[in-house]
């Protein structure tokens, strides 16, 4: 995102619509189906955030069904956002009775702002009962309608929020767009404090998203109940080569997969998904693709869109996407890097240094805002991304650890040293790097390093969290980001706005900002931390900062519904203490099920197939130790072996009865059940995979009931 030249959002959604064949709503296609007036109201809203005029609504409804109806589209659809994790859809077919026993196209403005799902089935953590069925989704305007093609033609999906009868957020769109509305209102104050309001309409978040995914063959997954039901191998020994060489890493694509990628990446940009980015990752099997980034509206649901169009153009291919934080131990696990920055509708860049970051108080002002937010609610922050997938993944090779904290790199943290001792000098600078050949050009270098250990890390013009999952629904992440950013940005505006009453000078206010940033900075800095976040000597340091290491989800996610948070969300009117508690018990409940549902088809796995191979293999075993003795054969080894298996064979039934056990513990109180599954259930289910993985490497391969490792990772 460049300084003043970022390109406006919408634009590029529509270039590249209209590129590859327009399947958005947005742009030339509004254009050319609306009135001049009604299109002119309808982009206040889209780019200024201006609220939305009701009396335009029959005319985009209008316009959007002949749209539609053009592309083939015998459906619409209000696409909404449930507390599920994924997406929900009812189709609606735009064809009615009329009164002379035909048929007409019918789609009113009022069907295309309200619609009416049934609320009962989904998850609501308690704000509605069973039988409190109704439920509304309301449009999103500022997120683009687009149309999923089908065999028979495709059907208009309309982007909406999801509330219960009474108004609470169901979903994850509705907290996302108040978070967003509450950035706005903070930032604009700061804007203000600066004197650089003037011709900005509102701010605006932006996400970059990269997605990091597996493509298995279909055939293996088809043979694998735990990949099947549960995303991830729940059993499976290391095959002999992983990444140890490194050599898949940004290596060539192979051709089966890239056609995959072309075909994908034309379905996404026909919706206006602005993909820029595809390449092998670290682990053999493993792939990234990442869009340009985008308002942090848009982003959300395309991302979303982006995972379901990976999953079915997979399987076009003869793949499955598999997009778990960790589906195979051992190795590389997936992750969604989010790049969040913050700029101005005018397209200048917040969090831009320019080339004298130590004189730009107003990049040091939104700098140290998210700093300290990231500070005091650094737990918070980690409950964002805690799922059960996600807990195998941090703090592994690839992905930060628990620890919450901010990288800023070497330029930043020297700027920062000033701002905390009141001196000014000039800010290190990048310089160039001289290749040491004559016909090679010397490169302009950054002025400071990228760490790739660090959750929170600044690069260059943006924050890049690298805790959220694969899986991850991001608008949840980024409601709580956002909101945390926005409490810091209302701190340092009210302090500001108490302090400069009644002044008008320039250098007065600069001079209340500095002292106002170095109290930030001395209260606040203990979050930041530049080096090796794996490092055992940076988990001893953080605890003596006193920062929390929630290594689990059942630790985690207590942080969302304690006392501070529940008044740090109802303040902002971002969700209320019963929207809040109810994710939080949402959350708890879904850990839960997931692990159990996992431990049900391990035991299944090790009951059915693992150890009638590990058998049938010890009684062949047998036969031939029996026949050698017959015969006079010594066979010691062979003999060995046997006991080997038939011990192994023994620990695995053992296994089985423990996690039996812990996969039955039932408890009234979720977080209670959540710690119990952690401590017990989760423990019982490695060790079970341990003497499983141990018979994998011993039992002969024709007996062995699954694909590898090796089948899997390698096969393309």
């Amino acid at each position: 995102m460049e300084h003043k030249t970022m390109c406006n959002a919408m634009e590029m959604q529509n270039d590249y619509a209209d590129s590859f064949g327009c399947r958005t709503f947005t742009g030339n296609v509004m254009l050319q189906y609306l009135a001049a007036d009604v299109f002119e109201s309808l982009q206040e809203t889209i780019h200024k955030g201006k609220p939305l005029d009701p009396a335009i609504a029959n005319s985009v409804a209008d316009a959007m069904k002949d749209w539609a109806l053009s592309q083939g589209c015998t459906h619409y659809t209000h696409w909404f956002q449930p507390l599920t994790g994924t997406t929900a859809e009812k189709h609606d077919a735009f064809l009615e009775p009329d009164s002379t026993g035909g048929v007409i196209a019918k789609f009113s403005g009022s069907m295309l702002i309200r619609g009416e799902p049934d609320a009962s089935s989904f998850p609501s953590g308690g704000i509605r009962d069973t039988w409190e069925a109704r439920g509304y989704t309301a449009w999103d305007a500022t997120s683009p309608a687009f149309i999923l093609p089908n065999e028979k033609g495709g059907t208009l999906c309309i982007p909406t929020a999801f509330v219960s009868w009474t108004g609470e957020a169901l979903d994850k769109k509705a907290p996302l767009l108040r978070s967003i509305d509450i950035i706005n209102k903070h930032a604009m104050r700061i804007l203000k404090i600066f004197g650089t309001d003037q011709g900005v309409n509102c701010v605006n978040t932006t996400l970059g998203l990269e997605q990091e995914y597996f493509l298995v063959d279909e055939e293996f997954v088809a043979n694998r109940p735990d990949l099947m039901i549960c995303g991830r191998t729940l059993i499976g020994a290391m095959p002999p080569k992983g990444h140890q060489l490194d050599d898949h890493y940004f290596g060539k694509i192979p051709e089966r997969v890239l056609a995959f990628m072309d075909d994908a990446e034309r379905q996404l940009c026909e919706l206006g998904i602005p993909i820029k980015t595809r390449h092998n990752e670290v682990a053999p099997g493993q792939y990234e693709i990442a869009p340009t980034f985008e308002k942090a509206n848009v982003a959300a649901d395309h991302q979303l869109l982006t995972m379901q169009i990976l999953r079915v153009k997979a399987r076009e291919h003869g793949f499955i996407c598999l997009m778990h934080e960790k589906p195979f131990a051992g190795v590389n696990g997936s992750g969604k890097h989010n790049n969040w920055s913050i700029s101005t509708d005018a397209g200048v860049n917040l969090l831009y240094p320019g080339k004298e970051p130590q004189d730009n108080l107003r990049f040091l002002t939104f700098i140290c805002a998210v700093m300290r937010a990231v500070d005091l609610h650094a737990g918070l922050l980690r409950a964002s991304v805690a799922s059960a997938a996600n807990d195998h993944r941090l703090g592994a090779n690839e992905a930060p650890p628990a620890i919450m904290s901010i990288y800023f790199g070497e330029m930043l943290s020297d700027v920062l040293d000033q701002v905390e001792s009141g001196e000014s000098r000039d800010s290190r600078k990048g310089g160039t790097l001289d290749l040491g050949s004559s016909t090679m050009p010397k490169l302009n270098r950054h002025s400071g390093d990228r760490n790739r250990t660090s959750p929170f890390a600044f690069t260059g013009n943006k924050f890049e969290f690298r805790a959220v999952g694969s899986t991850s629904t991001i608008a949840w992440p980024n409601t709580i980001l956002n909101t945390i950013i926005a409490e810091s940005l209302d701190y340092i505006a009210t302090s500001l706005e108490t302090t400069l009453a009644g002044s008008d000078s320039a250098e007065h206010r600069d001079t209340e900002v500095r002292k106002l940033l170095q109290e930030i900075v001395k209260n606040h800095r203990r979050v930041v931390f530049d080096g090796d976040n794996y490092s055992q000597e940076w988990h001893d340091e953080a605890a003596a900062r006193g920062l929390p290491n929630l290594r689990t989800t059942p630790e985690a996610l207590p942080l969302l519904t304690s006392e501070a948070s529940l008044a740090l969300f109802k303040n902002y009117n971002v969700l209320n203490n019963r929207e809040l508690n109810a994710r939080g018990e949402v959350l708890t409940e879904k850990y839960i099920t997931q692990v159990k549902i996992e431990a049900r088809t391990l035991l299944q796995m090790l009951s059915t197939q693992v150890l009638p191979a590990a058998l049938r293999y010890q009684l062949e075993l047998s036969q031939v130790v029996a026949t050698s003795k017959e015969a006079s054969i010594v066979c010691h080894r062979t003999a060995g072996r046997l006991h080997d298996i038939a011990e192994l064979a023994d620990s695995l039934q053992a296994s089985i009865e423990t996690v039996s056990l812990a996969e039955s513990f039932e408890c009234d109180d979720v977080a209670e059940h959540a710690r119990e599954i952690s401590t017990s259930l989760l423990p019982a289910m490695l060790r079970a995979r341990d003497v499983s993985d141990h018979l994998e490497l011993l039992v002969a391969e024709d007996l062995w009931p699954f694909p590898s490792y090796a089948d899997m990772l390698l096969y393309r």
